[in-house]
């Protein structure tokens, strides 16, 4: 498992998945236009599965906004289902 020290690089060079233990905290990075549509659309997503959340930056022209949320997820697939949800959602321009 990579350590805090190690670099992950996924591109064409590297072929294998990383390996992580679950369950695990995992974050994702929101981004879109509307800081109050982004903050409901985290509670909506969550729902009642507790997470964190902070917010993040703001662009320099003030047109996207970024918050921070993080959760325990217990294998891959809820990690890639909730990963999902945000990239699917019409208030959220980009997850990370």
């Amino acid at each position: 498992m990579a350590t805090s020290k190690d670099k992950l690089i996924l591109d064409e060079s590297c072929k294998t998945k990383p390996d992580i233990e679950y369950p695990t905290n995992w974050g994702f990075k929101i981004i879109g236009r509307d800081k109050n549509k982004l903050l409901s659309c985290i509670k909506e997503i969550m729902r009642e599965k507790e997470h964190v959340c902070s917010i993040g930056n703001i662009s320099k022209t003030g047109k996207f906004t970024t918050y921070n949320t993080s959760c325990i997820v217990m294998n891959e697939e809820e990690r890639n289902k909730i990963f999902k949800y945000f990239e699917d959602h019409d208030d959220i321009d980009m997850v990370i």
